[in-house]
């Protein structure tokens, strides 16, 4: 053990750990969700500390032989080094200072290290003066939120674009699928499979679009701020160049707010992105419980499409199969509203210079980008690549329809129309056999205005 203290006293650290005595503290303060900070957000945070580092360095206030010490400790965990070395839960009071000061003693500890010092020598590197330079949690860690929820973000963009393009893909393979189309769970008119696939894949798309609007928010940073955005202790050239240094680091262009006060005590972009999420998580319900109505049977539902067989359905009926993908999506895609809500309270509760909730808007954010990447990943992987159409079922639901009369109505009139649909009813025929017996159209006549592509686009039955 090593002894370490802080104004509040002195603490046992384990000597092998790279975390200090404030990080023990929270450790000890914060046992609320069982899991620990997420490691996209770690290296996200050590990023934003390397950009400070830099800055620091190039206005000449940070010693070159520990900055750079720095910065190599930093590298280290963006690389995937030392994930291990944060511990706290992720939801905590404080505002996130726990974090940052177990960010601040990792890289102080492993600093030392590098320069041949042993760990808790923090008069000759600070997890204070030196990695906190011309910061405070109050800006350091909404704006490693804002590095992290970028990079996930674009994961996310990613799983979604997959999923369009496989959706379109289906869209080309099923144009020929006629199918009856339904309002009110009632029959309707005809649809092609690819149209319905089309559609998914449009609003899909919409949802890409959604999140990549609201992402450019994340891209105002208020580093250089400190503890209300006055900007106390921090060098006025450090404010931009420390802007320009996160973007060298992290590959994405951040600038820095108009206004730095309305930057660190509102956190409204974090809402925009886990509004866009939650509302492109809708649209997937919706596409989801279609394909569960769709695939439903296989012998006593609609039987339309045929899912993959992923497992067994039943720990008591044999041969059951369920559709367990499309279930899942839809699980996934509730927790994100849940996350939603989560975020949007934390946001509301912000008091004058500072929103304290940032911890459970992180946790919450990540989450639900999390979820809802791996869940559209495994509706394509486990569901969409296999998916296939039950041209058979399509066509027999077809035929036994009446609505398919709608197409007649330009051509035999509405009188006429509600004669055969009445008939139909009645009688139990298909349409196709009770326009025959009337005389009303010929065969030819009647395939042509009957046909797949007449009854889907329009006016190609003229």
């Amino acid at each position: 053990m090593r002894k370490e203290h802080d104004f509040l006293g002195e603490l046992e650290v384990p000597e092998d750990v790279y975390y200090g005595v404030q990080t023990m503290r929270a450790i000890d303060n914060f046992h609320i969700t069982g899991q620990t900070i997420d490691p996209d957000f770690v290296q996200a945070m050590a990023a934003v500390k390397k950009a400070a580092a830099l800055a620091n360095m190039e206005t000449g206030r940070l010693d070159e032989r520990i900055g750079g010490a720095l910065v190599e400790a930093a590298d280290e965990i963006i690389g995937g080094k030392l994930l291990d070395q944060f511990p706290l839960d992720p939801i905590q009071g404080g505002a996130g200072t726990s974090v940052n000061m177990n960010m601040n003693e990792v890289l102080c500890n492993r600093a030392l290290e590098l320069l041949g010092e042993q760990k808790g020598r923090y008069d000759i590197v600070s997890p204070n003066n030196h990695a906190n330079m011309a910061q405070s949690t109050n800006d350091s860690f909404p704006t490693s939120i804002k590095v992290c929820t970028n990079k996930k973000a674009l994961r996310l963009i990613t799983a979604l674009a997959r999923l369009a393009d496989e959706l379109e893909k289906k869209s080309v393979a099923f144009q020929d699928v006629l199918k009856m189309g339904r309002t009110h769970l009632q029959d309707a008119v005809p649809i092609t499979l690819g149209q319905e696939m089309g559609s998914y894949a449009s609003a899909v798309r919409r949802g890409i679009d959604r999140i990549e609007h609201a992402r450019a928010g994340l891209h105002v940073i208020n580093m250089g701020g400190t503890a209300v955005g006055t900007g106390l202790n921090a060098e006025p050239t450090y404010i931009p160049i420390v802007a320009e240094k996160l973007s060298e680091v992290t590959g994405e262009r951040y600038q820095t707010a108009d206004n730095l006060i309305d930057a660190t005590n509102n956190t409204d972009a974090f809402s925009d992105v886990s509004s866009a999420m939650k509302t492109t998580a809708l649209v997937l319900i919706k596409m989801a419980n279609d394909f569960r109505l769709m695939a439903s049977g296989p012998r006593c539902g609609l039987s339309e499409i045929k899912l993959p067989k992923r497992q067994p359905g039943s720990s008591i009926m044999p041969g059951k199969v369920n559709p367990v993908i499309a279930e899942v999506l839809d699980q996934a895609c509730y927790q994100v509203i849940a996350n939603d809500l989560a975020v949007s309270l934390g946001v509301e509760n912000g008091q004058f210079e500072l929103n304290v909730m940032e911890p459970v808007i992180s946790h919450n954010l990540y989450m639900a980008m999390n979820c809802l990447t791996n869940a559209v990943n495994t509706f394509v992987d486990k569901l969409l690549v296999g998916l296939e159409a039950d041209e058979e079922h399509c066509k027999a639901w077809l035929d036994r329809s009446v609505g398919v009369v709608t197409a007649l109505l330009p051509h035999i009139g509405y009188e006429n129309s509600a004669m055969l649909a009445k008939e139909a009813y009645n009688t139990g025929k298909p349409i196709r056999q009770v326009i025959l017996e009337k005389g009303i159209l010929t065969k030819e006549r009647m395939n042509h205005i009957l046909s797949p592509r007449a009854m889907t686009t329009p006016g190609i039955a003229e």
